[in-house]
């Protein structure tokens, strides 16, 4: 799939935390594309996510190619353990979005953990061996 994206000049920007269970989610799925970019549709509010390793970028259905909310700069190596929240920050392309990211805060991990059931997984599974001490 390719979509052409366009953003508005910025209006807004402030940093958050991404709950680590969902950033770590979000990469483990990103890693089994074999494109680099993950499409996560968030059909509660028919958004687009669109992922790849810098940068989430939501789409509304209605204005199809033009970024409304991004999340960008991740902190990931900011955090001492895999378990810790990761700042970022969030952009806004257009006026009065708080209302959408909240609810995107609430149905993103939704539509990933619908996501995980429908990837298939491709290839060989490779079982390791660990000696065992006697």
């Amino acid at each position: 799939m390719e979509i052409t994206c366009y953003r508005d000049p910025e209006i807004y920007r402030e940093t958050r935390h991404l709950p680590a269970d969902i950033y770590n989610l979000t990469i483990t799925l990103l890693t089994r594309c074999p494109t680099g970019h993950l499409f996560v549709p968030i059909r509660a509010m028919q958004y687009m996510a669109i992922v790849d390793s810098n940068e989430f970028v939501f789409v509304d259905g209605e204005r199809k190619c033009w970024i409304d909310i991004a999340w960008c700069n991740f902190q990931r190596e900011d955090r001492d353990a895999l378990n810790q929240p990761v700042v970022y920050d969030v952009v806004y392309y257009r006026e009065n979005m708080s209302a959408i990211m909240v609810r995107l805060q609430r149905e993103f991990p939704l539509a990933l953990k619908s996501l995980v059931n429908k990837v298939k997984l491709d290839g060989p599974a490779r079982i390791l061996h660990f000696p065992v001490k006697r």
